[in-house]
């Protein structure tokens, strides 16, 4: 999908998680409920993506029930500005557990912010589920 940019010139929708591809054919499909995520990965891409679009009910959604919080609040303030995936393991179209290694930037009232984080994955009726995940930076040695 295109759109067009102040001066009318035509620029691509280009997905937020990072992987260059087109909105429409990457992280959309999930968080529009057309499509769900077929990897762990997949899926913390677009939880990622949902986060940048401020989709609550998704995040929400995509929280396995156990570890899920009652209300989750987003800073209106909070500007992301990039996700870079560090490791995987697991987590493929055959799995049903998956690990997701990632580091999340964004910036709240000018102050840049850096999330690192190990996050589990485990798949629920066939669809994948953010369980929980460790500060990698903040582990004791």
């Amino acid at each position: 999908m295109s759109k067009r940019d102040k001066k009318g010139r035509e620029t691509v929708d280009v997905c937020p998680c990072g992987s260059g591809a087109v909105r429409g054919v990457c992280c959309g499909p999930y968080l529009d409920g057309d499509a769900v995520a077929p990897t762990a990965e997949a899926l913390m891409r677009s939880r990622y993506s949902a986060f940048v679009e401020g989709r609550r009910k998704y995040l929400l959604s995509t929280w396995a029930e156990e570890t899920r919080p009652q209300e989750l609040d987003l800073d209106p303030g909070q500007r992301w500005l990039g996700l870079s995936i560090r490791a995987t393991s697991a987590g493929g179209v055959a799995d049903d557990v998956g690990e997701v290694e990632f580091v999340a930037r964004s910036r709240i009232g000018g102050l840049g912010q850096r999330l690192h984080e190990r996050s589990r994955f485990r798949r629920v009726n066939g669809l994948w589920v953010y369980v929980d995940g460790i500060f990698p930076d903040k582990a004791p040695a």
